[in-house]
């Protein structure tokens, strides 16, 4: 007989000490189930599918950007969630791409069990790869809960990770335009 998950839920709280008979804990298994399954979605998406023809001829070679795109993660290391903002620019060569699929692409990369690093760089490559632009820009700025709640118990410390491509990485004003337009996470309203 295969276990379900919540089956693996259930065991878990056995072996932390709790009784997932009472009152409180009856429904949990299904719950975290349920919500693992949300958080974990990600595994799931076809960016192909879910960019779903959004790009757009257009002649426009101005920096775009979309900021402060919340986000929500889980530490691959720890599994417990890192939150914070990502920022994406991207300089268009020829096309543009529909403003909602930012924000969707974000979320199905994090969605998934993750390092920050790792995280930056899919959403920069897979911007870069469908939209062919002269350069892509990508800043995560986020609190990650295996600090705060374990280990060196740093609650108020950001991590930022950056992916610069194309005319991000090579060109030092690009880069500048960029990261002047949003401002450090301690400075935020």
């Amino acid at each position: 007989m295969e276990l379900q998950l919540k089956d693996l839920i259930k065991k878990i709280l056995q072996e932390i000490g709790e009784d997932p008979s009472r009152e409180g804990l009856q429904n949990t298994p299904e719950r975290v189930e349920s919500s693992l399954k949300f958080l974990t979605s990600g595994y799931w998406v076809n960016i192909e599918e879910l960019v779903n023809g959004a790009l757009f001829k257009e002649d426009y070679d101005e920096m775009v950007i979309v900021k402060d795109i919340d986000l929500f993660s889980m530490c691959e290391h720890h599994m417990l969630p890192f939150i914070g903002k990502c920022h994406v620019a991207y300089l268009p060569k020829g096309k543009i791409i529909g403003l909602s699929k930012i924000p969707r692409i974000v979320d199905a990369f994090s969605r998934r069990l993750q390092v920050q690093e790792r995280l930056t760089n899919q959403i920069a490559q897979n911007l870069e790869k469908i939209l062919n632009p002269i350069g892509v820009g990508v800043v995560i700025e986020a609190l990650h809960l295996c600090m705060c709640m374990r280990g060196v118990s740093k609650q108020n410390s950001y991590t930022t990770t950056s992916s610069m491509l194309g005319s991000f990485k090579k060109d030092a004003r690009t880069r500048g335009e960029f990261l002047s337009l949003i401002p450090p996470q301690g400075t935020r309203k």
